[in-house]
């Protein structure tokens, strides 16, 4: 009894997906083409959508605030800290231009001395510092308020 009924099962389903397979075959090659002119009227509307959506964004607004602050002095250097580390006056001028961006060729141009010296002083002002880099020195110089 079950055999037969699996049989019938089997049967029954071969029969309906062959009818299925043959309706789905007259139905694309009998209308093929609207079948595509519909498939190219989706891609273009949802292309239009997406371009209307992007070229109607509202842009993001950017407002800018003035915040009126109290007019800051000539900048002065910490001179405790100046002290506290033992920096002379030549190598705190040295670090200013170390933060200008010049080379040593071009401070000792600027300085009168020699490419030596400007390499002296800032191989004391690195240790003074405990810097490794010029970068470093820098950064350390205008957090201590040594330089501006």
């Amino acid at each position: 009894m079950k055999r037969q009924v699996l049989i019938y099962g089997l049967i029954g389903g071969l029969l309906i997906t062959v009818l299925k397979w043959t309706e789905y075959r007259f139905l694309v090659i009998e209308h093929s083409i609207e079948i595509y002119g519909a498939l190219v009227a989706a891609l273009f509307a949802g292309l239009g959508i997406w371009l209307g959506q992007t070229l109607t964004r509202r842009k993001p607004a950017v407002i800018l605030k003035e915040v009126p602050t109290a007019a800051a002095g000539p900048f002065a250097a910490d001179e405790m800290r100046v002290s506290e580390l033992g920096i002379t006056a030549r190598e705190l001028e040295i670090l200013g231009l170390i933060a200008s961006g010049l080379s040593n060729r071009e401070i000792a141009g600027r300085l009168f001395v020699s490419e030596n010296t400007v390499k002296t002083h800032s191989s004391r002002l690195f240790d003074k510092l405990g810097a490794k880099r010029r970068t470093q020195a820098v950064q350390i110089g205008k957090t201590a308020r040594l330089i501006p």
